[in-house]
């Protein structure tokens, strides 16, 4: 019974941002438990390599090219996912980015850029989307917030991408009150600092940086992306059926502190 809920056997999921990194383990783990999945991403390549891979893993696949900061392209995304593989149950919004810049260094465009694909970005896709499953009264979305939505970090400071993530809890409480009487469930997953991509290159360029993350997590590890992915698959499942505006920390104890 309780193994059953974590199953999305029958279900259509969009993942965006998923042609790599946390995104592309995201959609793995929501196809292991039986979803049929969209990956979305700016680059055509990489989203059609993650829905290749899955593909050849005997799940079902499809890959878009999108870029999520344009209104009208959402729609049409939208429009185009739910004519050629079916109305949408999960929504994943994962895309995001990230400018390591103090307050002044941070250019006017740097701020307007991460506001953009972090904040209106996921608005668009919620709306879109979300539109949708209201619409046919269910579905859940799943938000990727971060930890820089409840606290400042350091050493590194970078007021863009903690404004943004503010944003995202909020956005995700406020939809969630919105859409309840709908059965739409909107959460979020507020990750400490993970082995990725992103916070690769950080790593070997500020070094001081890495061991002062690792100091400040009582757990003294960064998170793995399987470690995300398996927290945005509970929310995105029925084992979380009464979890809505909830922001889930996984960030080994960070925000304990």
């Amino acid at each position: 019974m309780f193994m059953e809920r974590f199953r999305l056997d029958g279900r259509r999921a969009v993942v965006t941002g998923a042609g790599r990194g946390i995104g592309a383990m995201i959609a793995h783990a929501l196809s292991e438990a039986g979803a049929e999945i969209v990956v979305v991403d700016v680059d055509p390549n990489s989203a059609a390599d993650t829905a290749g891979k899955l593909t050849a893993a005997g799940h079902k696949a499809h890959s878009r090219q999108a870029d999520l900061t344009r209104p009208e392209i959402v729609e049409a995304l939208c429009a185009d996912v739910e004519a050629a593989v079916g109305p949408v149950d999960i929504l994943v919004n994962n895309a995001g980015i990230v400018i390591v810049k103090s307050a002044l260094e941070t250019e006017a465009d740097e701020w307007l850029k991460t506001m953009d694909v972090n904040v209106n970005a996921m608005f668009y896709c919620s709306k879109a989307f979300g539109g949708r499953m209201v619409q046919r009264g269910g579905g859940a979305i799943v938000n990727l917030g971060s930890i820089c939505g409840f606290v400042a970090t350091v050493p590194q400071n970078t007021p863009s991408y903690i404004a943004s993530k503010g944003a995202v809890h909020l956005m995700t409480k406020s939809l969630a009150c919105a859409w309840a009487d709908s059965k739409v469930r909107v959460n979020a997953v507020a990750p400490g600092y993970v082995e990725s991509e992103m916070t690769g290159p950080f790593r070997k360029q500020f070094p001081h940086w890495y061991d002062r993350w690792i100091d400040m997590t009582p757990m003294g590890r960064l998170a793995k992306a399987d470690e995300i992915a398996s927290a945005v698959l509970f929310l995105a499942s029925d084992a979380a059926s009464y979890c809505t505006g909830s922001i889930l920390s996984v960030d080994g104890g960070y925000t304990s502190l």
